[in-house]
């Protein structure tokens, strides 16, 4: 049987339905997608056209955020040995091996005021800035990230001055104030 006998034997009914051919005042779901994407563009041609995104690394200190720009950091390493060096100065533990390369490692804690670390197995950021190359001791690596520079503020006026030297912004990041340091002064002061 095909189509066209099925429809013969259908019986005839006199009865139609009214469709209601209204327009609402809610607008389709691929309007809405369409309307979203739209918006992601012209957000992203903003951000290619004005600014460029810089990369940062977050880490914690003392329960803290603080970050790096991502192009000083080389790799975050794992907790390991560190070989103490007699007469080193109290910032610098000493020094570690990294894949035949022998790299110091200075713990900025002093620097920033904060307290000794409780972290047993803290993480090495291995860094570059200028002609210093290091590993700087952080309790965790938190995130790597990119954002618009105009997201950085200036940092605040309350802080102590010798810290504040060694801070070139803060952000926000998940609810959280992560102070940007500058690695250059940071490593001015350990060569000085």
């Amino acid at each position: 049987m095909n189509f066209a006998e099925v429809a013969c034997r259908l019986p005839l009914t006199h009865e139609y339905r009214e469709i209601d051919m209204s327009v609402t005042e809610e607008p389709l779901k691929s309007d809405q997608i369409l309307s979203e994407i739209k918006r992601l563009r012209e957000q992203a041609k903003i951000m290619d056209g004005e600014e460029t995104g810089v990369k940062l690394v977050i880490f914690s200190l003392s329960g803290d955020y603080y970050a790096f720009y991502g192009h000083e950091v080389r790799e975050i390493l794992p907790g390991g040995d560190i070989a103490w060096v007699p007469g080193a100065p109290a910032f610098m533990p000493g020094l570690i091996n990294v894949r035949g390369d022998i790299e110091s490692v200075v713990d900025i804690r002093g620097f920033l005021g904060l307290p000794e670390s409780a972290v047993p197995n803290r993480m090495i950021a291995l860094a570059s800035c200028g002609s210093v190359n290091s590993g700087v001791l952080i309790d965790e690596m938190v995130d790597l990230l990119e954002i618009l520079p105009s997201l950085i503020k200036p940092p605040l006026a309350t802080l102590d001055g010798n810290v504040r030297e060694l801070i070139a912004g803060e952000l926000e990041y998940k609810g959280r104030n992560v102070t940007l340091l500058d690695l250059g002064k940071i490593f001015l002061k350990i060569t000085l």
